[in-house]
């Protein structure tokens, strides 16, 4: 059987190491929820996923997938293009409220 690897964050070890803890009845529900700092009802879902996706329940589903709110790479381009031109010394706030002011919000 071959294993895959799966890139994990320190915080998402930590949760998986705590849900097989539960798995192996080393530590309660409400004990385990009390670590992770979540609700018992979050936790009780994590471990539904657990049985379900394996290891890959701790990881979120939009990984490495794109925002759904992202803008259209052509407005990205025009925006920064006009950030660049007209107000490089900006910080973001104000060249924010000044792009708005253009209809470039």
């Amino acid at each position: 059987m071959e294993t895959e690897r799966i890139a994990l964050s320190q915080r998402e070890r930590d949760r998986l190491r705590v849900l097989h803890e539960i798995r192996q009845k080393q530590i309660t529900q409400m004990e385990a929820a009390r670590r992770l700092k979540i609700s018992d009802r979050h936790l009780r879902r994590l471990l539904v996923e657990l049985g379900k996706r394996g290891d890959r329940a701790v990881i979120h589903g939009l990984r490495g997938r794109p925002s759904n709110g992202r803008i259209a790479a052509r407005l990205e381009l025009k925006i920064l293009r006009r950030v660049r031109q007209r107000y490089a010394g900006f910080g973001p706030t104000l060249a924010a409220e000044h792009l708005a002011r253009r209809d470039l919000r």
